[in-house]
This record gives structure tokens, C-alpha cells and sequence, in this order.
């Protein structure tokens, strides 16, 4: 297994209401020398959580006790530049285990996806509604649930459903890789050839 299982998350969120999040800005370029997905968690964001002298920006939200939880809350188009494995590592690294936008760039998502973080694309006008919750209730709980691709604001009436390929949701349910996911046919895949002459 890959990965934890994904099913269904309820948790409060880190709200960062910014567009056009590359991953450059994720993960910087100078921290992708690791071949393994273990450590990238501490340098997410670094730029925009670090001074120079590696101290804490005390503005930026991950630097703010006020606001946690497994799910991330960003601002249109997030993930977008270049193609880097390392920005979903660092991500899942760092704890989330989705996060929400209105717009993900392609190679981000499927990147994600591939790791057992999920993205969950939302309108804008659901997008507004989850950051004004947030901001009005750090304590607001947000609710995915990946069985019925459904998302809402915990306590509310407000939910919205969601996109995700099918092939992408039985592997997140699995906690499945894409070479876990044809480790797990190898008795189907043995009997074929067993089956199939020369």
C-alpha cells in the first residue's frame, strides 16, 4: 500500500486565498534533490514561511496556531508551472490530505492523485463560501466524503459535489499506487497469461 486510505475526511482547514499558487512556490526548486517523498513537508511554502535567517514568518498562515487541520483551502488555478512530483509530496508530507480549489492545474491534480492527496475542484461561489467560513470559525469543520464525491461545510446546508475518475477513486479508496494497483491484478494478470499461447 502506498498510501493511507481515503474514504471520507472531516476536518477543520488552513485557508491560503491566493490564485496562481505554482509549484515553485510550493516547493522551491532548491529542495528537489531528495529521490524519496519523506522530509519535502518541512520546506512547503519555505519561501513564504521562512525569513532568511530561517525564522518563522509570523503573517503567513501555516505559521498561525489559529488554523490547522488535513485540508488545504487555496485560491484559483493552484499548482500550476512547472511539473514537479516534489510539490504533491510536499504537500501530503506536511499532513493534508486534500485540498480544495476552484481550478487545479492538470499535471498538479494528477500528481496528487497519485499519491493519495485528493483535489477537490469546486466552484468559485462554493470557494467563497468555505474561506468566509473559515474566517468567521477557524473551528469550521469541512466534510469530503470521496464515497458519494460530495463536499460541505460541517453544520450547514452548503455542499457541493465533485469530479474524480473512477480508475483515480478506487485507488485512493485502496490507498493503491498505479504499480500497486496492477500488484494487486496479479492474480488476473497470471491466469491471463496462463490462458493466452505463445
Amino acid at each position: 500500500m502506498a498510501y493511507d486510505k481515503f474514504n471520507n475526511l472531516t476536518s477543520t482547514a488552513v485557508p491560503l486565498p491566493l490564485e496562481n499558487v505554482d509549484t515553485d512556490q510550493i516547493i522551491p526548486a532548491r529542495f528537489l534533490k531528495a529521490t524519496e517523498r519523506k522530509g519535502f513537508g518541512d520546506n512547503l511554502f519555505r519561501d513564504w514561511r521562512y525569513n532568511q535567517d530561517d525564522s518563522p514568518k509570523e503573517n503567513f498562515v501555516l505559521n498561525n496556531p489559529t488554523y490547522s487541520g488535513k485540508i488545504l483551502v487555496a485560491g484559483k488555478n493552484f499548482g500550476s508551472g512547472s511539473s514537479r512530483e516534489h510539490a504533491a509530496w510536499a504537500i501530503y508530507d506536511y499532513g493534508f490530505r486534500c485540498v480544495v480549489s476552484s481550478f487545479f492545474a492538470d499535471i498538479f491534480r494528477n500528481n496528487c492523485l497519485n499519491i493519495g492527496v485528493l483535489p477537490v475542484q469546486v466552484s468559485p461561489e462554493f470557494l467563497d463560501v468555505l474561506f468566509k467560513a473559515i474566517e468567521a470559525d477557524p473551528k469550521a469543520e469541512i466534510c469530503v466524503d470521496l464515497t458519494n464525491q460530495k463536499i460541505s461545510l460541517s453544520g450547514s446546508e452548503d455542499e457541493e459535489s465533485f469530479d474524480i475518475s473512477a480508475y483515480k477513486k478506487e485507488n485512493l479508496t485502496n490507498g493503491f499506487d498505479d504499480i500497486d494497483y496492477l500488484l494487486n491484478m496479479n492474480e488476473e494478470i497470471n491466469d491471463f497469461a496462463d490462458k493466452t499461447p505463445l
